[in-house]
């Protein structure tokens, strides 16, 4: 079971829904640490991809590493990568093992994570650079594969994420990503409770609501072509919500904090159930 206490960076994090400031992701993910209750396993901040149901703990230490050894699998081989949204570093060996990395480069908005994965980006080889993800501070066509997982939808704008990719990106370089799509609009009070809840929670902006078909758009108006896209909710939302469902139920207790997790879990769960969102993985080329 992870940290379920109060810290003073949670704390803030509440305090900071009505206010997130400039950057929301950074204000949600600075109070995330190495231990937060909701993750899968320690360090990891990605859902997994999951070859069981969600319920063997077993499983848990590995379905993250296994999502980003997917992704990591279509970027050019001996290249210089670019990972956008690292979360806090644990991914970053498993890119560059997968890749090979000639050159890794780590962007984050967040420092604090950026200071935390400290020694996994060592690891890695890697060189860990504090930026916005739409404001990418890198010279036209400087990689070969550019991977961002799990974060896109905490984006200011998918479309000048998009746009900045495809500056960096060489002509001919490799996009692979994982997102969250939202398939349907809410119909109900409660589905619309659920996703509002959601939003708020996480700091997200209305914006971040977008269909598969509209996130596609957005890449090739940026220039990519030969955009590939696969729905895995079964495979990664699905077991990710089970297996948080079963933590939160071994923990018992009734604190404030396990509590609040609850409530999360069960407003996601209505969005999954109901249709409203599933998991994306998209890849893609940079146009010539």
């Amino acid at each position: 079971m992870g940290d379920t206490r109060w810290t003073p960076e949670r704390l803030r994090h509440v305090a900071s829904m009505l206010r997130y400031g400039r950057n929301p992701a950074a204000t949600v993910y600075r109070s995330i640490g190495t231990d937060f209750f909701l993750v899968i396993a320690p360090g990891w901040l990605n859902l997994g991809l999951w070859e069981g149901d969600g319920s063997d703990p077993a499983e848990a230490r590995i379905a993250p590493r296994r999502l980003v050894e997917r992704l990591a699998t279509d970027l050019p081989r001996g290249g210089k990568i670019l990972d956008v949204g690292n979360g806090l570093g644990v991914q970053d060996p498993v890119i560059a093992e997968v890749t090979g990395a000639r050159r890794l480069t780590a962007v984050n908005i967040t420092l604090s994570q950026l200071r935390a994965g400290r020694p996994a980006l060592q690891a890695a080889g890697a060189n860990g650079v504090n930026a916005d993800a739409c404001r990418l501070p890198f010279r036209a066509g400087s990689f070969d594969g550019l991977i961002s997982v799990e974060a896109a939808f905490h984006f200011e704008s998918r479309r000048r994420f998009f746009q900045q990719a495809a500056v960096v990106l060489r002509p001919g370089g490799t996009l692979t990503m994982s997102d969250i799509a939202t398939m349907r609009m809410p119909r109900t009070a409660r589905e619309l409770i659920a996703g509002l809840f959601q939003l708020r929670a996480w700091g997200l902006r209305r914006s971040a609501a977008m269909s598969v078909e509209q996130i596609v758009a957005e890449a090739e108006r940026a220039g990519f072509v030969d955009v590939r896209t696969e729905l895995v909710g079964d495979l990664v939302i699905a077991p990710a919500l089970r297996f948080v469902r079963r933590r939160l139920h071994e923990a018992g207790g009734l604190s404030s904090m396990t509590l609040a997790a609850r409530v999360a879990v069960s407003q996601a769960e209505r969005l999954w159930r109901n249709h409203l969102l599933d998991y994306l993985m998209l890849r893609a080329t940079r146009g010539g």
